[in-house]
C-alpha cells in the first residue's frame, strides 16, 4: 500500500492485490445479504426443475386407458404452488438482496474511493484531469453496482439452473445426462472465449468515456476563454471526435455481444436431446412423461443462455471499471501523512537549506535535477520567527513554488525545508498544516455558505468569531449588505463574486485559523487602493509577531518586509532590505523600474 497525505482510520482494510480480490473483500463484508441470495437463488432453481417433473407425471397419468384424475390435480395444484412460492418468495428474496449488495458496494467503493482521492498528493492530481476522475467516480463506480444487480444476480441464478438438469436427468434415466454434459462443458468454454474477447472492448468503452468527459469538462470550465477567443467551433469539433472514440468503442463492444454463441448451443442441446429421449423412448426405456419431463428439463437451459448476453457484458463492465478505479486507490503518493510525527506549536522559523524541486512525481517519474523541469534550484535562505518576508521576482521565476513547499503542497526533491528546526517531512502532516495559512491569487470559494466558506479551516468557530474575522479582513460591510447576509450562498468557485470580495473571504479565513505562519501569494491583487489600505492595515495586525511571507509586485507592501528575497528562474538572485538591494541588485532594481 502506498503512502498517504491524508487517511481516515478504517476498522477493517480491503484487498487491494486485483480487482477481482478488491471487490471480492467488499463483497464479503456483507455475508448475510450474500446467504440471502444464494439461498433464494438454489430455491428458485430447485422449485423450477420440479416443474418438468410434476408436468411429466401428469402426462404418465392421462395417458393411462383410464386417466388417474387424483394424479393430474395434485401435479396442477403442486406447479401452481412451486411457482407461487418461487416469485413471491424466492426470487424477491434473491433480488432484493442483489440489489441491497449492489447498492452497499457501490456506497463502500465510493467512500474508499474519494477518502483516497482526498489523501493523494498534488503531484497526483497535477497528472489526472478533472474529467477523468470524475467519470470514474461516478460512471465506473455506478458499473460495480449493475455488476452485481443484474449481472451477477443473473449469472449465479443461472448458474443454478445450469446445475438442476445435471442431479435430475439422470433420475430419469442414466444416459439423459450426456447431452447436458455435452452443453455445459460447450457452454463454459464458449464463455470464457466471449469474455476474453469481451474484456479489452469493455477497457476501451471505460477509458474512452473517461476522455469524453474530460474534453467535455475542460471546454465548460474554461468556456470563458473558449468565448473569449470565438473557439466554440473548435471546441465542439473536439468534444464531437472524442464522442465517436467513445461510439467507436460502444460498437465494438456491441459486436463482440452480438456473436453470443450459447443461442446456438441452446438450440443444438433442445434437438439433440429430444432425439436421444425419443430414441430410448422407443426402445422402451423410457416413459412419455418421462420424454416431456425430460423436455421441460432441457429448457432449464434457457435462462442461463438468454440472461447471459445480458448478464456476462454487465460483469466485463463492472470488472473494467473496478480496474480503473482499483488504479487510482492504489496509486502511490509522494507525501506521507506522518501522523507520528513531530506535532508542537510552531514558532515560525524557516530554514531553505539547498532546495531544489521539479514538477513531477517522484514516485511515477524520476526528476531529473538541472534538466528543464526543474522550478527551484539551490535555494537557501533563512528566516526568523516573526520576520516579514516579501519573496519578488519576474513571472514564472518560481515565488509560488517556493511557499508550496513550506507546508508540503509539494516535497522537495534534493535539500530540506526546516521548520523550527525540524524537517517539514519528519512533522505530522495535519500539526504542520493547522497553522500555515496561504491566501493564493485564484482563490477557490466553495458553494456554500459565506460563513462556512470562512469557517472552512476552523469548522468549530461560532458566528462570533466568523464575524470578528471578516471585520478584520475589511470583508464584514459587503457580506451584510447580501439579502441573506453571513448564510448568502456563493457560487461555484465563488462565482457569484468579485476578485476583491473572494480575497477578503479568503483572508477572513486566515484571520480565523490564526496562523502560526502567514503566507500571502499576492494576495490583494483584485482590491481597490482604497481597500488594498484597509487590508493592508487588517494584515499588519494579523502579521505581528507571527512569520509572513508576503509575494507580490506591490511597492508599497515590499517595502515593509523586513527581508526581501529576490527569485530570478528558479533560483535566488539576492537577499536584503530594499535600501540594500536597490544598491546592489540589478534584477531588483528591474522589478521595480517595472512596475513603478
Amino acid at each position: 500500500m502506498g503512502k498517504s497525505e491524508f487517511a481516515l482510520e478504517r476498522d477493517w482494510e480491503s484487498d487491494r492485490r486485483s480487482a477481482p480480490r478488491w471487490v471480492f473483500s467488499h463483497v464479503m463484508r456483507h455475508k448475510l445479504v450474500i446467504l440471502a441470495m444464494l439461498v433464494g437463488a438454489v430455491g428458485n432453481a430447485l422449485l423450477a426443475s420440479a416443474q418438468p417433473i410434476l408436468i411429466g407425471r401428469a402426462f404418465d397419468a392421462i395417458a393411462q386407458i383410464e386417466p388417474d384424475l387424483r394424479i393430474l390435480g395434485t401435479a396442477a395444484l403442486l406447479v401452481a404452488a412451486t411457482q407461487v412460492v418461487r416469485g413471491l418468495v424466492l426470487q424477491l428474496v434473491r433480488n432484493f438482496a442483489a440489489e441491497t449488495l449492489g447498492q452497499r458496494i457501490e456506497r463502500d467503493i465510493r467512500d474508499e474511493l474519494y477518502v483516497s482521492l482526498l489523501g493523494k498528493s498534488m503531484a497526483f492530481h497535477d497528472l489526472h484531469p478533472t474529467g477523468d476522475l470524475m467519470a470514474r467516480a461516478t460512471n465506473d463506480v455506478r458499473q460495480i453496482n449493475f455488476m452485481f444487480n443484474p449481472g451477477l444476480n443473473m449469472v449465479i441464478g443461472s448458474a443454478n439452473f445450469v446445475l438442476m438438469p445435471l442431479f435430475v436427468a439422470p433420475g430419469i434415466h442414466p444416459q439423459l445426462l450426456v447431452a447436458p454434459l455435452i452443453y455445459l462443458f460447450s457452454y463454459g468454454f464458449v464463455v470464457v472465449s466471449y469474455l476474453r474477447e469481451l474484456r479489452p472492448a469493455s477497457e476501451a468503452v471505460r477509458r474512452n468515456f473517461g476522455e469524453m468527459n474530460t474534453t467535455l469538462a475542460e471546454a465548460i470550465e474554461g468556456v470563458e476563454t473558449v468565448k473569449g477567443s470565438a473557439q466554440e467551433a473548435h471546441e465542439i469539433e473536439r468534444f464531437q471526435n472524442s464522442v465517436a472514440d467513445w461510439r467507436q468503442a460502444f460498437v465494438w463492444e456491441q459486436d463482440i455481444q452480438a456473436k453470443f454463441l450459447p443461442r446456438l448451443l441452446l438450440a443444438l442441446l433442445i434437438a439433440g436431446g429430444l432425439l436421444h429421449a425419443l430414441m430410448l423412448f422407443r426402445a422402451g426405456a423410457v416413459g412419455v412423461g418421462d420424454v416431456v419431463a425430460y423436455s421441460g428439463i432441457l429448457m432449464l437451459f434457457g435462462f442461463p443462455t438468454w440472461t447471459g448476453q445480458f448478464a456476462y457484458p454487465r460483469v466485463a463492465a463492472g470488472l473494467a471499471g473496478a480496474r480503473r478505479l482499483l488504479e487510482l486507490v492504489t496509486a502511490r503518493t509522494a507525501l506521507d501523512e506522518n501522523p507520528e510525527g513531530y506535532a508542537a506549536p510552531i514558532e515560525g522559523s524557516i530554514i531553505f537549506d539547498n532546495v531544489w524541486f521539479c514538477y513531477t512525481d517522484a514516485e511515477i517519474e524520476a526528476c531529473d535535477i538541472g534538466d528543464d523541469a526543474t522550478a527551484l534550484e539551490e535555494i537557501t535562505f533563512d528566516v526568523v520567527p516573526g520576520q516579514r518576508v516579501a519573496i519578488v521576482g519576474q513571472t514564472g521565476s518560481g515565488k509560488s513554488t517556493l511557499c508550496k513547499l513550506i507546508n508540503r503542497i509539494y516535497d522537495v526533491d534534493e535539500g530540506r525545508i526546516l521548520i523550527d528546526g525540524v524537517d517539514v517531512r519528519a512533522w505530522d502532516l495535519a500539526a504542520l498544516r493547522r497553522q500555515i495559512s496561504i491566501i493564493e491569487q485564484d482563490i477557490f470559494l466553495f458553494s456554500r455558505t459565506v460563513a462556512e466558506n470562512i469557517a472552512f479551516g476552523k469548522q468549530d468557530a461560532t458566528r462570533e468569531q466568523i464575524v470578528a474575522a471578516a471585520k478584520a479582513a475589511q470583508a464584514h460591510e459587503f457580506i451584510v449588505a447580501f439579502a441573506d447576509g453571513y448564510e448568502t450562498v456563493v457560487g461555484e468557485r465563488g462565482a457569484t463574486l468579485s476578485g476583491g470580495q473572494r480575497q477578503r473571504i479568503a483572508l477572513a479565513r486566515a484571520f480565523l485559523t490564526d496562523p502560526a505562519i502567514l503566507i500571502l501569494d499576492d494576495a490583494t491583487s483584485a482590491v481597490d487602493s482604497e481597500t488594498e489600505d484597509r487590508i493592508q492595515h487588517a494584515i499588519d495586525r494579523i502579521a505581528a509577531g507571527r512569520t509572513t511571507l508576503l509575494i507580490t509586485h506591490r511597492l508599497s507592501q515590499i517595502r515593509w518586509a523586513d527581508l526581501i528575497v529576490v527569485m530570478k528562474q528558479g533560483r535566488v538572485d539576492a537577499i536584503g532590505s530594499h535600501e540594500a538591494l536597490m544598491a546592489a541588485s540589478e534584477a531588483y532594481r528591474d522589478i521595480f523600474a517595472r512596475y513603478d
